[in-house]
């Protein structure tokens, strides 16, 4: 019994995500070598619905990250991207440089098993794929998240004719070329997507003795050809420095994280620091603030107590003055009576 798939049982996942669609049961997120099945085991053909404005459909009964873009399914699981032609696989390792940009830009909401760090990032705008990736992606890619959405391709025709392949009829990886090329005619006009179908056809070339319909290998030398031992253990030798470059990478990718959570980390502790020191100085500030208030509060009480003061002397002064001039006023009257008195004894005296 041929073993297809090497899974990671998830018992959490079911309690934690919504129920699949009736025709994507069972999903399980697994691990095995490169070009066999790597992220996602699919029984069934799934339910795709396209993205709003984009030219990507998402699956959203699976608890998967799954998309389907221009001919080719795609998946992110443990922080890396796959590929495959059929929608279970075999799925091929995409290398970040590699990965068509419109499925970048797919926003975070259509995520359907995103990873822990996408929850700092906004729903409806795409992953930060440089602040994941580092700056040297960034660099090669400057302007991926900006587009003329007015010019957005119409998203590629569904592969429906896989539905019928569900179970023991799902084709092998030696037939799947052959029945994609009889019963699904559309050409990727991505040239991204065109260079992931080479890599598919490449890998499954090496592993097939003979040359298969639309994918011939290259001439063999007549010696090579004469020596199977020989040809079975230099596939093993590429099967094996293709699960050492997965290694690798999977290794490479985690120290690229633990780099950027570290710097994450360093500029949030620079931020707190900054933000405590900002506090600080405002709180002197407003401190400086309310004693120059109170200050200023105090100037214009003793300002205040001085004019009542000043007033309630000014009312005061004229009540003291009144009666000095009241007497004044009557030496004044006396003085005037005393010649009116005298002038009648000069007239008589005179007579």
């Amino acid at each position: 019994m041929r073993v297809r798939h090497l899974l990671l049982a998830l018992p959490l996942l079911a309690g934690l995500l919504p129920p699949p669609a009736a025709a994507a049961v069972d999903v399980s997120v697994g691990v095995s070598v490169p070009g066999v099945q790597i992220g996602i085991h699919v029984p069934a053909y799934p339910e795709l619905q396209p993205v709003p404005a984009y030219p990507v459909y998402y699956a959203p009964g699976l608890p998967a990250n799954y998309f389907f873009y221009d001919g080719l399914y795609w998946v992110y699981v443990n922080d890396s991207w796959y590929s495959s032609s059929w929608y279970d696989g075999p799925w091929y390792l995409a290398e970040p440089a590699v990965v068509p940009v419109y499925i970048l830009r797919v926003p975070v909401r259509y995520y359907r098993l995103p990873p822990p760090y996408f929850s700092a990032w906004a729903p409806a705008e795409p992953p930060r794929w440089g602040a994941h990736w580092g700056p040297s992606w960034e660099a090669r890619h400057r302007g991926w998240d900006q587009w003329d959405r007015r010019a957005v391709p119409p998203p590629a025709p569904l592969p429906v004719y896989q539905r019928q392949y569900t179970g023991d009829r799902y084709p092998s990886r030696e037939r799947q070329h052959a029945i994609r090329e009889q019963q699904y005619r559309f050409q990727p006009r991505d040239a991204a997507v065109r260079e992931r179908l080479a890599v598919e056809t490449r890998q499954e070339a090496r592993r097939n003795d003979s040359p298969r319909a639309g994918a011939p290998l290259p001439p063999r030398p007549q010696a090579q050809a004469q020596q199977p031992p020989q040809r079975d253990a230099r596939r093993q030798q590429e099967d094996q420095g293709e699960q050492q470059q997965h290694a690798r990478q999977q290794q490479r990718q985690a120290q690229e994280r633990q780099q950027q959570m570290q710097q994450r980390q360093a500029r949030e502790q620079q931020a707190q620091v900054r933000q405590q020191q900002e506090q600080q100085v405002r709180q002197q500030q407003e401190q400086q603030a309310r004693q120059a208030q109170r200050q200023q509060q105090e100037q214009m009480r003793q300002a205040q107590q001085h004019r009542d003061q000043h007033a309630r002397q000014e009312r005061e002064r004229p009540a003291q003055q009144q009666p000095q001039q009241e007497q004044a006023e009557r030496r004044v009257q006396r003085q005037q009576r005393q010649p009116e008195r005298d002038s009648p004894r000069e007239g008589h005296n005179g007579g």
